[in-house]
């Protein structure tokens, strides 16, 4: 396998100098259904003097997301591709149902070819972008936008993460978990510990914190609190040892454990679910905190969380400063369709298609 690269540059506003990589095996056509190989074949017998053109829909309320790469896929791949005619939107657009977001004008045989790979890409990315949009939108439901970090990594094939991580940062999220995720939009990876580090110090989470401030001085201090299953405990013994030197402590509880806090006082157990990072818990922990005057440490929560229950956790007040979001900005539900509209300049579509002129198009250079 042989990978090309293309920087992107444009004129519609969000075209930057991204590095794209690309199979060099789209050209043979190795990703392209093989009824769209058989139909070049026969274009180019039969009817090579055609013009086309193609739009591409989706059917949700959605942020859009691809454009650059798709641009970038046929800049590369289609047959003479300065005589193709591209009008796109934008990333970040906001689109409606039916709206179009690409179109391409030019002989089929020199880009048909390309229409379930470009499909596959917008769906992708502009599913990303629009979960992490809902995410981010619930996370300023109590009127203050709340920080979401990008976990994405161990949900999906690593191969899919620097776009990934650009839908991400398209849908509102700017801190993210590894630096390939940041590689089209400039920042690097953030993050403290593991649950790993805290285990090979025992279960220690102070000496553990200690050796990540040594190693990493620089860094925002923040504590990974969940390891003994007893947040609250944890969290006030490293706020007690680093002050006003720790920024913040994260809850990772598991949704199938209850914390030592309801085992020591089961009083306060009521008619809730008590497994995981749930309100209760980060309440209790907010004011064991505020208690002993650790007011600046922030309240990191992961762990299943996703944009229902984030603005659940948003409309009761909980008091969480950052929400880590994971597997649920993965979910691919935005399906493309690309169809052909317009035959040498006139109406000719399958039933129940038509040309959608959209005026947001703009003509790609």
């Amino acid at each position: 396998m042989k990978e090309i690269e293309l920087k992107m540059q444009g004129k519609i506003k969000r075209l930057t100098n991204k590095t794209f990589k690309f199979d060099e095996r789209i050209r043979e056509g190795w990703f392209s259904a093989v009824y769209f190989l058989k139909t070049r074949k026969i274009v180019e017998t039969f009817k090579k003097d055609n013009i086309v053109t193609m739009q591409f829909f989706q059917k949700e309320e959605a942020i859009l997301c691809g454009t650059d790469e798709v641009i970038a896929l046929i800049k590369t791949f289609a047959k003479n591709p300065e005589e193709l005619e591209i009008r796109s939107l934008k990333d970040g657009d906001k689109i409606k149902p039916y709206e179009s977001v690409l179109t391409i004008t030019g002989p089929y045989q020199n880009f048909g070819f390309l229409e379930g790979i470009i499909d596959g890409i917008f769906a992708r990315r502009t599913s990303v972008a629009t979960n992490v949009y809902n995410v981010v939108k619930a996370a300023r439901l109590s009127g203050k936008q709340k920080p979401i970090i990008f976990m994405g990594d161990r949900d999906d094939h690593f191969t899919q993460q620097s776009g990934d991580g650009y839908a991400s940062y398209i849908g509102g999220s700017t801190a993210q978990a590894t630096h390939a995720m940041n590689e089209w939009w400039g920042k690097e990876g953030m993050g403290t510990m593991p649950h790993a580090l805290i285990q090979l110090f025992q279960g220690d989470v102070v000496a553990a914190t200690h050796a990540y401030r040594e190693m990493y001085p620089e860094d925002d201090l923040m504590t990974l609190v969940d390891y003994n299953n007893d947040v609250i405990t944890d969290s006030l013994k490293v706020a007690r040892e680093f002050g006003e030197d720790l920024k913040g402590v994260r809850v990772d509880t598991s949704r199938t454990m209850v914390d030592q806090y309801f085992c020591r006082q089961p009083e306060v157990m009521g008619d809730f679910d008590p497994r995981g990072a749930n309100p209760t818990l980060l309440f209790a922990l907010r004011e064991a905190l505020d208690a002993e005057g650790f007011h600046h440490v922030k309240i990191i929560a992961t762990g299943g969380f996703n944009a229902e229950r984030i603005a659940e956790y948003e409309k009761k007040g909980v008091p969480v400063d950052i929400y880590g979001v994971g597997s649920s900005l993965l979910k691919i539900h935005i399906g493309f369709t690309g169809d052909n509209v317009l035959l040498n300049g006139e109406h000719e579509a399958k039933a129940g298609r038509r040309y959608r002129e959209n005026p947001r198009l703009e003509l790609v250079e």
